[in-house]
């Protein structure tokens, strides 16, 4: 339907224009009605105003909007009101007529003043690209005169902007926003005179590439420095078409330099303009731009590194000079203030040196070109507060690069259980690890010392936080870093030694700042330098013993955290013991043995005690340091973590002992799961006394969890799948066995949790605790009974009549022993058991006793239950609900 997508978008502006000039047609009532409003306001409290000679009124014309800063407005004190009897009101004679607030501008201003100049200069420049598509349909010109109109009209446009700017009346409306004619048409050309270059280059091949890239850069330079008069949209158009320019200019040899060097060009002009007008937005635009140039050329190998780097070391040095506040020519600092737009702009480009850095397989040049971006990201936030940001920028990219380089050579540490990640592998060009531990110790050396002069240089908390960050972070990081791939984290005493040097360093930093104690922004970095510290005699117990320590060491590292938050009350230590313990968490999911297959053998006193309690211990002790502060989210993450390895403590080493040292072994038995039960039950009751005394919720949750646990393990494992009535499981001895182990310990911890609950949790919970202790208690006398006439498989032989019987009379025996101890200590939970225990024996007696026994037992069974009961309600009727009878009524006297 249309020839070209140019025809379509006449055919919208045109149906666009319609659509408003409708809308325009109908406020124009409106706004009549309220221009009539005011001027009737006007003329009722003025007298009508006189026409102004000429010269007058070219005298109080109203300026033209300039492009120059308007000077700042004057302080408050200096625009204080005379009073208001000095001032001249409408009735005096001669006074001036107050004048009347300005309504807002309608619709037909908005039409009238910028729409239609917005949409003017759309159609010129589509006129001149519809020119020169016409003159190529009717072959009206050739090639050569094509272009050269083309330049003409852009000439023209450029011109014509000009000359506008200049006479700035014609664009000049007082008192309304407009468009700004003189920029429109300046946009226009510049937009003309690309279309011309590029058509003269791809279409005509009237340019060569070096030629066609030359003057499409001019032009976009050109339009930069056009923005200085026009404004920020102008600028937009020139930053644009500036990088855009190469990927239009292709070529079949690409010159590297040469793009990285119009690049250079590109940016300096644009951090000047953006310096000059304060235009962040230009800024953060050209160093997208610039950052995105990078990753498209690290395509081409590692043989380009030079021009690589060359355009990330040109850009971060344009950066420091232009963009970055408070150095060199950037703008005003405000004060100690971390600014984003001066820390990103570094750290754009050393996010572009590191990727360089990746890309070469650590290369030397790139790791040069690297370690002076850092060094540069020290010196400017040295001098410039408002870079300050780029420093743990640096710091994080350093961590990266050496982390890297430690996998490459150790993909073993890349193992999971799911195998080996694929495509990763050592390389061959792997860097020199000499210069790596050249570049290590530099870095170290340099954020340390930095770090801790930075102290005494600033007085801002959040700039001597983070240097101080960066002074514990990165030294500790590179040596962990370096011990991955040169020890390949087995044994090493001589990084042992250097981590306990680098923590004694840490202790004298600690020490120096306290001395400054007066200064209370020092605090958290007399925090951070602690926990440096620390964390080195982490390391160093890590380095010099097997793997398993680390868990150790991360345990303990998180209690001495806590304890440094007492002395030190600075929440960002409370969150760093948490943030170790959910590691020290994390690892144990990784390897629950902790020590891997050297856990051993011996129960009890293998690696698991080590591995669980070193870190449950820490973990319980940290808890109570960090409560005396206060109870919060990092004290119930430490809380859950010593209630975490003390339960897996306790049920690895039942399942070690049980199992021969295969905690990996998948079924179980009755004896670990009756293990397991009791001792979440003895817990349980530990954390219900404890959160009696400590308000904790951790407390309060993970008793619940654990009654649950012992719950299902009760009800799916000791009575469902490790029932030894159901399974042939040999149970051993008469009475010292399994059963007694499993069954009858477990009903005496059950009880005693029920009474642990009585009063502090609902009734319907501790009796339900309650009625599972009695179903415990009643399977282990059933099974005990079991076990006497059938050994220790119960399930095999037949139920004789002397068993049933004897079931009878046990039941009966229980339910009245239950009887008198409720009766005994006043308890009448006690007494509902045994009505429970003697309904269920007289059920039996009257569904099982009848049908299946025969001669003396039936009659026996029945005698007995019936001695029983009416025993228990002479019981009842005496000594429970005894009724007294009532005084005799006394005779009336004759």
């Amino acid at each position: 339907m249309f020839d070209s997508p140019f025809d379509f978008l006449t055919l919208v502006i045109a149906i666009v224009a319609v659509i408003f000039a409708r809308k325009a047609l109908n406020q124009i009532t409106v706004l009549r009605d309220r221009l009539d409003a005011v001027e009737a306001a006007t003329a009722a409290g003025a007298r009508p105003l006189t026409p102004a000679p000429p010269e007058q009124a070219e005298q109080t014309r109203p300026a033209a909007p300039s492009t120059a800063p308007m000077p700042p407005p004057l302080p408050e004190a200096a625009s204080v009101e005379p009073d208001v009897q000095d001032q001249p009101t409408a009735s005096a004679p001669g006074a001036a007529p107050t004048p009347l607030p300005q309504p807002p501008p309608g619709l037909e201003e908005r039409l009238g003043t910028r729409w239609v100049v917005w949409i003017g200069g759309l159609t010129l420049a589509l006129g001149g690209f519809f020119m020169v598509r016409y003159s190529i349909e009717a072959g009206l010109l050739g090639p050569g005169v094509r272009t050269m109109l083309g330049g003409l009209f852009a000439l023209a446009l450029l011109a014509a902007g000009e000359w506008t700017r200049r006479k700035e009346s014609i664009s000049s409306i007082a008192a309304l926003p407009i468009a700004n004619i003189p920029a429109i048409l300046t946009a226009a050309g510049t937009a003309v005179a690309f279309a011309t270059v590029y058509a003269a280059y791809a279409l005509y091949d009237f340019l060569a590439p070096a030629s066609a890239f030359i003057l499409l850069g001019l032009v976009a330079l050109g339009t930069l420095a056009a923005a200085l008069l026009h404004g920020p949209a102008l600028a937009g158009l020139g930053i644009v078409g500036a990088f855009v320019t190469p990927i239009l200019v292709s070529s079949d040899k690409p010159d590297f330099w040469s793009l990285y060097i119009y690049l250079a060009i590109v940016t300096a002009a644009a951090f000047g303009l953006a310096r000059i007008r304060l235009w962040r937005w230009l800024a953060v635009t050209t160093i997208v731009f610039a950052l995105l140039w990078t990753f498209p050329c690290l395509q081409c190998g590692a043989e380009m590194i030079a021009p690589h780097a060359f355009h990330v070391i040109a850009g971060f040095v344009l950066a420091a000079l232009l963009v970055v506040c408070g150095f060199m020519f950037g703008p005003a600092s405000d004060g100690e203030a971390i600014e984003p737009i001066s820390s990103a702009s570094l750290a754009a480009y050393l996010f572009g040196a590191m990727m360089i850095v990746l890309n070469s397989a650590h290369a030397d040049a790139a790791m040069i070109s690297f370690a002076l971006l850092v060094a540069g990201s020290l010196v400017v936030g040295w001098r410039a507060p408002a870079a300050a940001g780029a420093i743990g920028a640096a710091s994080a990219f350093a961590f990266i690069v050496f982390g890297e380089w430690a996998v490459r050579s150790n993909v073993d540490m890349l193992v999971l259980p799911g195998g080996a990640i694929p495509g990763i592998g050592p390389s061959a060009t792997d860097g020199s690890v000499s210069l790596h531990l050249v570049t290590a110790a530099v870095f170290a050396a340099a954020f340390g010392i930095a770090g801790f002069l930075a102290q005494m240089r600033f007085a801002t908390t959040k700039i001597t936080v983070t240097w101080a960050a960066t002074a514990v972070f990165t030294p500790v990081a590179l040596l962990i870093a370096l011990y991955a791939r040169i020890a390949h984290l087995d044994r090493s005493i001589p990084f042992a030694i250097l981590a306990v040097l680098l923590a004694a360093i840490y202790a004298a930093a600690t020490e120096a700042l306290t001395r400054r104690g007066e200064r209370p922004e020092l605090a958290p970095s007399i925090a951070l330098f602690a926990t440096g510290a620390l964390a080195s005699l982490a390391l160093a117990l890590t380095f010099a013993l097997d793997r398993g320590w680390l868990t150790i060491a991360l345990a303990l590292l998180s209690m001495g955290t806590a304890w440094l938050s007492v002395r030190r009350p600075i929440r960002f230590l409370r969150w760093l013991a948490a943030i170790l313990a959910a590691v020290v968490v994390l690892r144990i999911g990784y390897e629950p043995r902790i020590a891997g297959d050297a856990v051993g053998t011996t129960p009890i006193f293998n690696w698991l005690l080590w591995g669980y309690g070193i870190p449950a211990l820490s973990f319980w002790a940290g808890g109570h340091f960090l409560r005396r502060n206060g109870d919060d989210v990092p004290l119930r993450m430490v809380e859950s973590a010593a209630i975490l390895f003390t339960v897996l403590l306790a049920f690895m080493e039942i399942r070690h002992a049980v199992n021969g040292g295969d905690i990996y072994r998948d079924t179980a038995g009755l004896s670990e799961v009756a293990l397991q039960v009791s001792v979440a039950l003895a817990m349980a009751i530990g954390l219900e006394r404890l959160r009696l005394r400590s308000g904790s919720v951790v407390h309060n949750v993970g008793a619940i969890l654990l009654t649950a646990f012992a719950a299902f393990g009760t009800v799916f494992g000791l009575l469902g799948l490790e029932n030894p009535m159901l399974w042939s499981e040999n149970v051993g001895g008469s009475f010292i066995n399994l059963l007694l182990l499993g069954y009858a310990l477990p009903a005496v911890l059950a009880l005693l949790l029920s009474y642990a609950v009585a009063g502090h949790r609902p009734a319907s919970y501790g009796n339900t605790i309650a009625a599972g202790a009695l179903i415990l208690a009643l399977a282990y006398v059933t099974f005990e009974i079991r076990r006497l006439y059938h050994g220790p498989l119960l399930t095999y032989g037949e139920t004789t009549d002397a068993e049933q019987y004897t079931y009878s009379i046990a039941w009966l025996m229980f339910g009245v022993a239950l009887l008198g101890i409720g009766i005994l200590v006043n308890s009448q939970r006690a007494r509902l058991a045994s009505a429970v225990v003697i309904g269920l024996t007289v059920l039996k007696a009257f569904l099982v006793d009848m049908s299946t026994l025969t001669g003396v037992y039936r009659a026996l069974s029945f005698m007995c239950l019936g001695i029983v009961l009416v025993a228990i309600g002479w019981l009842y009727q005496r000594i429970l609900f005894r009724r007294q009878a009532p005084p005799p009524i006394p005779l009336a006297e004759g």
